[in-house]
């Protein structure tokens, strides 16, 4: 098997991991919040055990100057890891993955401010297309039902994220510029941990859990987040952007079939319009500017 078909299939791992992860969290039979805390914990632990540069940037060698960013970064990213799953608590797998992909909106907003990268008129139609899709969502507010209790607090957790993780990839790409090896990978790690400890209080007390239930959450941590950010990793560098943007879209294309397939969730007709309009943009811009943006929630 060649590297690229390799890549191919290690891409197409990815997406299809990241995909579960909505039904996935309305699968666990644990809190919102117990979710969040041990989901980023087990990734953070397999990630530390797994990937040598999630260890390599926190030995003592490293000047302080290397490391504040990457807690900075990891931050925001721990931001949209915890309100991506109290969003999907709330709302539907299909608002919720939608809504977040409006991040690259945000990302050209803050771009000219934290990375000095202009907008150009073409991102201007591309934020148009996006600010329209966005607004369809809130045109009717979905009724409550069991796997989506509150869809107006949850859609509203969603844009949160889409915004945290708009802030990430920016901090991610301002990484990648900077001297050193392994930042990324640690902020991406760093951003797990700290979503353990900052909700580990509000996932107290756990109560009694079966060994079944539990394996939901490892899942979600092990591979959902930590396998999947691996395979993209090792892929990305052996595959041209436009064709690895193309295939990571099936995240958001199969995150509400998982949750319609396992819980029976329907999105409603605005949240599908508004996402159709959403993904169709973000790949009408991949395929103009042959970039991709590496999702990691």
């Amino acid at each position: 098997m060649t590297s690229t078909s390799k890549a191919r299939l290690q891409l197409l791992g990815a997406a299809l991991l990241f995909s579960t992860g909505g039904a996935a969290i309305k699968a666990a039979e644990f809190t919102g919040w117990q979710i969040a805390s041990f989901r980023s914990g087990f990734a953070a632990l397999a990630l530390l055990l797994v990937v040598p540069g999630a260890r390599r940037a926190w030995t003592l060698q490293q000047p302080e100057s290397k490391l504040w960013p990457v807690v900075l970064i990891g931050g925001t990213y721990a931001g949209c890891l915890i309100l991506f799953v109290l969003a999907n608590r709330l709302t539907t797998a299909a608002n919720t993955i939608y809504l977040q992909s409006t991040a690259p909106l945000y990302v050209l907003l803050l771009a000219p401010w934290l990375l000095k990268e202009p907008v150009r008129r073409g991102d201007v139609r591309f934020m148009l297309a996006v600010g329209l899709g966005l607004m369809l969502f809130f045109v009717g507010v979905d009724q409550p039902r069991v796997t989506a209790p509150d869809p107006a607090a949850g859609n509203l957790l969603a844009v949160i994220s889409g915004f945290f993780w708009a802030l990430t990839v920016c901090g991610l790409r301002w990484l990648t510029a900077r001297p050193g090896r392994g930042l990324p990978i640690a902020a991406v790690t760093s951003g797990n941990l700290t979503a353990f400890l900052v909700t580990l209080p509000f996932a107290l007390p756990l109560g009694a859990h079966s060994l079944a239930e539990w394996s939901v959450v490892v899942y979600l941590g092990v591979f959902q987040i930590a396998l999947a950010y691996v395979l993209v990793a090792n892929a990305i560098a052996h595959i041209p952007a436009l064709e690895a943007s193309m295939i990571l879209l099936i995240e958001p294309v199969l995150n509400p079939v998982w949750a319609w397939l396992l819980q029976g969730e329907v999105p409603g007709i605005w949240a599908l319009i508004g996402g159709a309009i959403i993904l169709g943009a973000t790949t009408a811009r991949s395929w103009a500017e042959r970039r991709v943006e590496i999702p990691v929630t």
